[in-house]
């Protein structure tokens, strides 16, 4: 029973995150209400979504206090996925340029 009141944190860190991911998602939408266009709008929505999905991962879902192994276990497919998926769109980039040259009318 020691070890269990020592996986208790402060009620505070869980508010002052809650706030935090508050304000983030104002300023989600504050991109909306300003009619930001084009690749700011997209990127500033998804770096805000990147930073609450990963203050939520950290902090509501203990990865924070998880030994560093396991934060390697579950985060390092996810991020090779996402290098995949980048080296997939610039091949497909590549591909459609290619095609526009060679077979334009």
């Amino acid at each position: 029973m020691e070890h269990a009141a020592d996986q208790q944190h402060p009620i505070g860190v869980y508010l002052k995150i809650w706030a935090l991911l508050f304000v983030l998602s104002a300023a989600s939408y504050a991109v909306d209400y300003f009619h930001f266009e084009g690749y700011l709008r997209w990127s500033l929505i998804l770096i805000f979504m990147l930073l609450k999905a990963g203050l939520i991962v950290a902090v509501f879902m203990h990865m924070m206090w998880e030994p560093i192994a396991l934060i390697y276990t579950i985060m390092i497919p996810p991020l090779l996925l996402v290098v995949f998926i980048g080296i997939g769109a610039l091949e497909a980039d590549y591909t459609f340029f290619l095609r526009s040259i060679f077979f334009a009318p």
